[in-house]
């Protein structure tokens, strides 16, 4: 058994720096898997260096889904604030095609009518189906972010057949929830969960075969205003253990299974 990440970003400009401390500071933890997630080629490739020389790092390659339709963006004029040049939807389905293999998952990927307008919904929905093909064909876990748009993005991956998949930090109705996890999926409680309702309700009631944890670091840390990092995730799994009143290596054990049933890896 251990302890595991599954959706970080340890490449932030806020960690990248300190990178080889907070995963010290992990292991330290008993964290023994931390699954980086990629937001766009350029961070894909500052991912997959950092996976090869930390082992505890899973590289998990993905396209944003603001990143997805940023050229679009760009030329409506829709203000977003970003670390990087834009680059197409293509460029991106057709970095993570070129790599997939050497994945641990593909993500992140998802839907976001947050920050992106309706106008191009239909063209980020193109990409999506697109890497989430990509995934389907190399038999890769999907790691998804959604934010406004989840039961499409849900509609989407039933259409598509996608089942082993994460819903990161998911944002939605506590029932939806509960409909994904009935589909097979499984969703990945942050380090704030203490202080959200709503992370809080969705470890009370949804089926614990279909929980894991995820720090989402530098975001969603325990503590407000301070950065988040994945030594976190021993926070939220205490949390669980007092919640099912169960001993934490139980609850340890439980979600091990977990990792292992959806990544086909033990953690």
């Amino acid at each position: 058994m251990g302890l595991f990440d599954v959706h970080a970003h340890l490449t932030h400009p806020k960690l990248a720096d300190r990178v080889d401390e907070l995963l010290e500071r992990a292991r330290a933890k008993g964290v023994t898997s931390i699954l980086c997630n990629g937001l766009n080629p350029s961070d894909n490739e500052a991912v997959r260096a950092l996976a090869a020389r930390a082992p505890i790092v899973k590289p998990c390659f993905g396209l944003y889904p603001v990143d997805a339709v940023l050229v679009e963006m760009e030329r409506l004029g829709v203000d977003y604030p970003r670390d990087s040049p834009p680059i197409s939807g293509d460029e991106g389905v057709a970095w993570v095609r070129e790599h997939v293999s050497d994945a641990f998952a593909v993500g992140e990927i998802g839907l976001d009518g947050y920050w992106v307008p309706e106008a191009l919904w239909g063209e980020q929905e193109r990409v999506f189906r697109a890497l989430v093909e990509i995934a389907l064909e190399a038999d890769k876990p999907i790691i998804i972010h959604t934010r406004k748009r989840e039961r499409r993005a849900l509609e989407i991956l039933d259409e598509l057949g996608a089942r082993r998949v994460d819903w990161h930090c998911f944002g939605g109705k506590v029932n939806l929830a509960r409909q994904i996890a009935e589909r097979g999926h499984y969703l990945s409680i942050p380090a704030n969960a203490r202080r959200h309702e709503a992370f809080t309700r969705m470890l009370e009631t949804l089926p614990r075969d279909k929980i894991l944890l995820e720090t989402d670091c530098p975001y969603l840390g325990p503590e407000p205003g301070v950065d988040n990092e994945p030594a976190n995730v021993g926070r939220t799994l205490a949390y669980a253990a007092e919640l099912w009143k169960e001993p934490e290596a139980a609850v340890l054990g439980r979600l091990s299974e977990n990792f292992e049933a959806l990544f086909g890896v033990a953690p």
